[in-house]
């Protein structure tokens, strides 16, 4: 693997650890099943490249486009939750429903399958005048950063009397409820919030590879899973902070892992076979933990 294509490897896995940490948000602290991220990521890829390409002197603005399409990401979640809290749908049905809806909805916004981006302004273009460094090297660096940044704010709100109720109520919701807690509100709250870092990851995607499509969705949940998953079952953690660190880690080993896997000619492996290198190396990380787990249960009873 050459420089150039690791640094693209991180890029990517910065992206998707926006995802991530969105889907942590909804499996781990809700115990929410989630699949609206099939289609709230390229919602807001759809929504970001439209305003880009046609929305005037103030929304082809890209910053501005990337926060819009965060908040229609939020908009998609919040709809999923409604429709679980207000209308007793089985959660995971709920996602279904809308990330179907989604793949209409986002052809609809760019008046069809595709939105190209070339030729305009998107968030990575200040980089591209970088006199000290590449221009990959500063649009890594900045992914990063913003990562960093995301995690940050994430881990702090998590430690607000909301934040707490949030994870209260996912731990447990009889439990919080009885203690005053709304646990819809922060259904409807929790949910909103981890598909708008999906649409804004979904955007950030879109800018990175230069389109937006309606069918970039698809394995998203998975990738994202695969993440929590791995950095979780590596870095295990009761520890908020660490736990949100632990998922960031873990997209950029699974990134990293993939794309060993992918331009190794021992494997024999091509992009075709990416959804299955992902969910091998899923099931390996939870054959693993669980033989691990199973390990030190045994050996913790043998000393008791």
């Amino acid at each position: 693997m050459s420089y150039y294509e690791l640094m693209g490897t991180f890029e990517l896995s910065f992206i998707f650890a926006i995802l991530a940490l969105g889907t942590f948000i909804t499996f781990k602290i809700l115990d929410f099943p989630d699949l609206t991220v099939e289609g709230s990521f390229p919602f807001g890829a759809s929504v970001a490249a439209v305003l880009i390409t046609t929305g005037g002197p103030f929304f082809s603005n890209p910053w501005i486009a990337t926060l819009i399409a965060g908040v229609a990401g939020f908009g998609a979640g919040y709809v999923t939750a409604l429709l679980n809290v207000k209308f007793k749908i089985l959660h995971i049905l709920s996602g279904i429903l809308v990330a179907t809806a989604l793949y209409s909805i986002n052809i609809r916004v760019m008046d069809g399958p595709n939105v190209p981006l070339l030729g305009v302004d998107t968030v990575f273009t200040v980089f591209d005048d970088v006199e000290f460094m590449a221009s990959y090297e500063a649009k890594t660096i900045f992914l990063g950063a913003l990562v960093l940044a995301i995690k940050f704010a994430l881990d702090t709100f998590l430690a607000t009397g909301v934040g707490l109720s949030m994870r209260a109520s996912g731990a447990n919701a009889a439990m919080a409820a009885a203690n005053g807690v709304d646990v819809g509100k922060m259904r409807l709250m929790g949910v909103g919030i981890a598909n708008a870092l999906a649409a804004i990851a979904g955007a950030l995607f879109a800018q990175t590879i230069g389109a937006s499509d309606a069918q970039s969705g698809v394995g998203m949940i998975i990738i994202g899973l695969a993440s929590v998953i791995i950095g979780m079952s590596l870095l295990p953690s009761r520890l908020m902070w660490h736990a949100t660190f632990a998922v960031v880690a873990g997209t950029v080993i699974y990134r990293l892992a993939i794309a060993v896997a992918l331009n190794s000619d021992a494997t024999g492996l091509n992009a075709s076979d990416l959804q299955m290198v992902t969910a091998f190396l899923v099931v390996l990380v939870l054959v693993v933990q669980h033989y691990t787990s199973g390990y030190r249960a045994a050996k913790k009873g043998r000393k008791s």
